[in-house]
């Protein structure tokens, strides 16, 4: 078996020998009229007598994934951005000239095409080239044609590979492609501006979590990758732009699972006028519209489970889930030191003087998330842990806040937002005291914000949809590296 290096050494050599022979092995005058895919649409149903008085010249350009010679002829499979194609060399065809520097040629080369269409004796339709061109010399060979490239991490690290080599890979960041513009189309037919925020703050506000820290050297001043675009969408709010959504990219310095990535995909929406409830409605409506649009159905199988999104989704909240799925009795939920106990027991770390809030919704998260399968709203998340969200009316300790599960895991959350300043002010004097004892992804006080607050802001309501999560459910990807061109990975050693 050849080394890859001895491989590269001699695609090398043919690159020297293209040059001398005055040829460019990079050559970028080429015209491209045709596709693999508008050909087969008009001509994969044509029998072979259909041809005959066709005299129409094709031009394709694309990797040649096949490459097999025959002589004085060969047969090419050339893969551009919308599948395959075969053609047919053949020196009687193309010149002598032409046909000696295509026997320099490799799998892996991108190339053009041009000629007549025919069939050949097994039906495949084939363009009979009449000039063949070099346009770009591969020096790495891909990877072997039948195992293909199916190491995980190499999958992830050489994404452009994987494309090359993964038909279903292309198809996810497709399907990725459409939704997003499914999403926005559904955005705007209910008449929501796209918007675009900072995404360096000097503040890392919007969310509870830890954030990426750089300077900014002619400012001199701290700056934070934004953890989420809250705030400032809820400024927008305040100047009157009553309806606004963000699709872009959040930063949190966190672990990396099969449902975490350091950097990753949002979309984040505000509505004024409207509640958490109406988030709800809204919800169902785009991620039903989606279903219909991707599956032509509302049921469908994510990692070998049915999914049904048929409306309504089922409504709970959070401490009768806990006590549902989890068979706690509901006074250990309202207890503190009941609260401790219990999650001690099923081995989760409670830190001394934890806020009751923060110890339910760590005991939910630890025996209840996995079991949320079929779409579940859960609601009524308590103050401590929603520094950001409205107030229950029915219950103080409690707020507004619903946030959607689909599989066992947060795909979104939602909630009618506080537009009290002298209430936000106390939730951020609440955070800064959990800051203090050590909950480093507690929010910081936000000064700038509070006053425009203060200019008053309608009642509103608004959600984050993690894009990556969403399109994990729709494409049956398994973790979110699968649908994210470049993950982050750890630096090879």
């Amino acid at each position: 078996m050849i080394e890859t290096s001895d491989l590269v050494k001699i695609r090398k050599q043919k690159i020297d020998e293209l040059r001398r022979a005055g040829e460019h092995p990079y050559p970028n005058d080429v015209t491209v009229k045709d596709t693999s895919s508008s050909i087969r649409a008009r001509y994969d149903t044509y029998g072979k007598d259909d041809f005959a008085g066709i005299d129409t010249i094709f031009t394709i350009a694309g990797r040649i994934m096949a490459l097999r010679m025959f002589g004085k002829a060969a047969f090419v499979n050339l893969q551009d951005r919308s599948g395959q194609l075969q053609a047919y060399v053949r020196r009687d065809y193309v010149g002598a000239d032409v046909f000696g520097s295509f026997k320099k040629f490799d799998v892996g080369d991108i190339i053009s095409v041009e000629g007549r269409l025919f069939k050949t004796k097994t039906d495949e339709l084939t363009i009979q080239a009449s000039a063949v061109r070099l346009l770009s010399k591969g020096i790495r060979p891909l990877p072997e044609k039948w195992h293909g490239l199916t190491d995980v991490e190499t999958r992830y690290r050489e994404r452009h590979v994987d494309l090359i080599m993964n038909p279903k890979v292309r198809d996810t960041f497709k399907k990725r492609s459409a939704i997003i513009k499914h999403i926005r189309d559904f955005m705007q037919e209910r008449d929501f501006l796209e918007v675009e925020t900072p995404m360096m703050q000097p503040i890392a506000g919007g969310a509870m979590a830890r954030p990426f820290k750089t300077h900014h050297n002619a400012l001199d001043m701290d700056l934070y990758l934004r953890i989420a675009p809250e705030l400032y969408l809820k400024r927008l709010v305040v100047g009157g732009l009553e309806r606004v959504y963000e699709i872009n990219r959040n930063f949190r310095n966190e672990g990396v699972s099969t449902f975490h990535n350091p950097e990753f995909t949002m979309m984040e929406f505000y509505q004024a006028y409207a509640t958490y409830e109406d988030m709800m409605r809204l919800t169902e409506e785009l991620f039903t519209g989606l279903a219909r649009q991707v599956f032509g159905t509302l049921t469908f199988d994510y990692q070998g489970t049915e999914i049904d999104l048929t409306p309504p989704w089922r409504r709970i909240s959070l401490k009768d889930a806990v006590v549902e799925c989890g068979d706690v009795d509901p006074a250990v939920l309202d207890s503190p030191a009941d609260a401790e106990a219990y999650a001690r027991r099923i081995g989760l770390v409670v830190e001394e003087d934890q806020p009751l809030g923060k110890t339910v919704v760590a005991i939910f998260e630890e025996i209840v998330e996995e079991k949320l399968v079929q779409p579940t709203f859960i609601t009524q998340y308590p103050i401590e842990v929603s520094p950001l969200s409205r107030r229950s009316a029915r219950d103080a300790s409690l707020t507004d806040r619903f946030e959607l599960y689909i599989h066992g895991h947060e795909i979104a959350n939602a909630f009618s937002e506080l537009n009290d300043p002298e209430d936000q002010r106390e939730r951020f004097l609440m955070q800064l005291k959990a800051r203090e004892q050590g909950d480093q992804e507690a929010h910081e006080m936000d000064e700038d914000y509070i006053k425009a607050l203060e200019y008053g802001m309608p009642p509103t309501a608004g959600e984050g949809i993690g894009i990556d999560r969403l399109v994990m459910l729709f494409t049956d990807s398994p973790s979110i590296r699968d649908v994210i061109l470049f993950p982050h990975m750890r630096m090879k050693k």
